[in-house]
């Protein structure tokens, strides 16, 4: 998608420093954080939202969760935890039209547990 501002960091249209990348995904820092580690995760196939995916995602939406573990590792917060989120839908909080997972961490985090 030409508008998509997560479509332009994945072509290297924006700039930005990634903290992972391989053949599927990319990994950087969100500009406005919400705990001292705050990681997006976004695939570079565009997938509007979670609910958007299909069965043909599935390997993809695997490596997503598995990226969330070297991310967590990569910055120090595997041992004391971590939260993934994954938004889908304006009513949820997806303020970027494009599947992406938030890895947070970093300090102990309040608000909903499971």
């Amino acid at each position: 998608m030409s508008d998509c501002i997560f479509c332009k960091i994945v072509n290297k249209e924006i700039p930005s420093e990634f903290l992972l990348e391989d053949d599927s995904l990319v990994a950087f820092k969100d500009i406005d954080p919400k705990a001292s580690t705050h990681v997006l995760i976004v695939p570079k196939k565009h997938i509007s939202k979670v609910s958007d995916s299909e069965s043909e995602d599935a390997g993809l939406l695997g490596e997503l969760l598995l990226a969330s573990k070297k991310i967590a590792e990569k910055t120090g917060i595997l041992e004391s935890g971590y939260r993934i989120i994954i938004n889908s839908g304006a009513d949820a909080g997806q303020e970027v039209d494009h599947l992406h997972v938030h890895v947070l961490g970093g300090e102990k985090l309040g608000g909903l547990n499971g």
